[in-house]
């Protein structure tokens, strides 16, 4: 055993840039931790595609679905490190949820490479039409004016959404009831009702109701206004300067995946990102581009760990 040891200690080093050079020879599977048919099956195909042609090897998508996410992740993470197996990552499996869950079966910082980040969704604060207030501050303080009295919606305890609104409770000190819901098609119906007055969902999901009126939008989470809502200021306009939010779409791979391969799938997702045809599909579904050079999108997943990490730690807040 110890002779084998040493055998693959010497040959492992050279034979991993040989193996990335030739990289890819066959299909690379790519990981969709969310069930088939759904938004995040559109956006892989739509990237996936393309990026395969350039490849020359197709990128096959193996749905792996199942606890907001941490199974397909995990499986990512149990992969060999060599390029053949990649997948998608998002915010609550890669910043929020190892906060949350301690049988989460991987370590987000030790075990992935988070590639790049090729579409975005921003997150927009929306009120029943029987809210009377127009703005931000106007929201809050007609908030703290009713105690007890306003209830927020969320798709679950420890999602952005939810924690948007504890940034709130700790800088405004305003105290309404959270009620998690497992989708939009649940708590938007309740808005209707009037059980909720506010809450923050994706742009894709919410863009329609907006459009027709069903809800009114108040802001959006993105440091820039987005193109699909141009007169909705964003948080920070409105005096929060600290919350940049999107729930993002990225690649993420193994831990030792060699950085040539890191390297030629950002370029490619990057590539694929920027064509006309890729920026009209994502305005039509309410997504946008946030660019990101080499190292930007683990920078930034490193980042939100650590704040999503405080939040939950300074709130306690807990998953029952």
């Amino acid at each position: 055993m110890n002779r084998r040891a040493l055998l693959a200690s010497l040959v492992l080093p050279l034979a991993a840039p040989a193996l990335a050079q030739g990289w890819p020879v066959r299909p690379v599977r790519f990981i969709v931790p969310w069930p088939p048919g759904g938004l995040n099956d559109v956006i892989a195909r739509t990237f996936n595609d393309p990026v395969g042609r350039a490849l020359g090897q197709p990128l096959v998508n193996d749905f792996r679905s199942g606890a907001g996410g941490r199974i397909g992740v995990a499986e990512v993470a149990r992969a060999a490190p060599d390029g053949y197996t990649i997948g998608m990552g998002n915010l609550g499996p890669l910043t929020i949820f190892p906060h949350l869950f301690r049988d989460i079966p991987y370590d987000a910082a030790r075990d992935l490479i988070p590639v790049v980040m090729f579409a975005a969704s921003p997150l927009v604060l929306v009120v029943a039409n029987d809210v009377p207030e127009r703005t931000v501050p106007e929201l809050i303080a007609w908030v703290r004016a009713r105690p007890g009295r306003s209830n927020y919606a969320s798709v679950g305890v420890g999602t952005a959404q939810h924690l948007i609104f504890e940034i709130f409770r700790a800088r405004d000190g305003i105290a309404m009831e959270h009620i998690p819901f497992r989708g939009t098609n649940e708590s938007l119906p309740a808005m209707m009702r009037g059980d909720i007055q506010a809450m923050f969902d994706t742009l894709p999901l919410m863009l329609p109701q907006i459009q027709s009126g069903a809800v009114r939008a108040l802001a959006v989470t993105t440091p820039v206004r987005v193109p699909q809502l141009p007169d909705v200021p964003t948080l920070m306009e409105v005096g929060y300067p600290d919350i940049d939010v999107a729930t993002w779409y990225g690649v993420i791979a193994p831990t030792g995946t060699p950085a040539s391969i890191v390297e030629r799938l950002h370029g490619e997702y990057v590539r694929v990102a920027n064509l006309p045809e890729t920026q009209r599909f994502l305005a039509e579904q309410g997504l946008i581009y946030l660019p990101n050079d080499p190292g930007a999108f683990a920078a930034r997943v490193t980042a939100e760990r650590d704040r999503w990490g405080a939040l939950i730690r300074a709130q306690n807040i807990s998953v029952q």
